[in-house]
């Protein structure tokens, strides 16, 4: 299992045609589990998708374990996303969707194969890799996801807003085990969320950001226990309206 790494946001300013600056100072440490909150629009999934590498900044520098990758393009970086639609293809098996993380051509050798079935085995769907996406419950097209997270190795792992579609008893399930694959592989993991309740279950620490800023950073349970700066109270509170 690769090592987990820092990620470092030095000075970066990032804007959409037409739109505002949002500026990103930020480090995290290697292994930690950090939420990042705020209103849509704030600008999460733009800062997720800097460190990802699907989004340039203007200015400034993005390291992860210390290596300037600011420039490198997303298959690059030692980095894995999962995003709230899973991403999967329609058309291919279980099976098929995870082993995509070994290799997009499908092209596996023998220990590419060991890895997925391993990586079926460790989320739950073992019994279901002939299957097709459709014939899938929510939870388990993230459980895939998820799987092709682990054949891919990587020291960091994005997750943005992945269990916004999901009821109670499925996020609870993925909480659990997104936090026994980071106990296994101690990656460095940074989740966008709306969801407090996921923020308190899953991070350590908690990023703010407003108006494409980082409003306050702070411990998630402080944050959530109500010794919050004021603008994140107001947020959180009109997020639980």
């Amino acid at each position: 299992m690769t090592a987990p790494a820092t990620i470092e946001l030095r000075d970066i300013r990032f804007s959409y045609p037409g739109g505002a600056d949002m500026v990103f100072d930020l480090k995290i440490r290697a292994g930690e589990k950090v939420a990042v909150m705020g209103p849509s629009g704030s600008g999460k999934s733009t800062l997720l998708n800097l460190i990802a590498g699907f989004e340039r900044p203007q200015e400034g520098s993005i390291l992860i374990d210390g290596q300037d990758v600011t420039t490198l393009p997303p298959d690059k970086r030692p980095v894995s996303m999962v995003f709230q639609e899973n991403n999967l293809f329609s058309h291919l098996s279980v099976r098929q969707n995870v082993g995509l993380g070994r290799s997009p051509s499908l092209r596996l050798n023998d220990c590419d194969r060991q890895a997925v079935e391993s990586a079926l085995m460790r989320t739950g769907l073992g019994d279901k890799a002939d299957r097709l996406p459709a014939a899938l419950s929510g939870g388990e097209r993230q459980r895939v996801a998820l799987a092709r997270v682990l054949v891919r190795n990587r020291a960091v792992l994005l997750l943005d807003e992945p269990l916004a579609s999901l009821g109670p008893a499925l996020r609870e399930e993925m909480l659990a085990l997104i936090a026994d694959l980071h106990l296994e592989g101690k990656m460095t993991i940074v989740m966008a969320t709306h969801a407090p309740e996921d923020a308190g279950r899953l991070t350590d620490r908690l990023v703010h950001v407003a108006e494409g800023r980082i409003a306050g950073i702070g411990a998630t349970k402080d944050y959530l226990g109500g010794q919050a700066p004021e603008g994140f109270r107001d947020y959180l509170g009109k997020n639980r309206a």
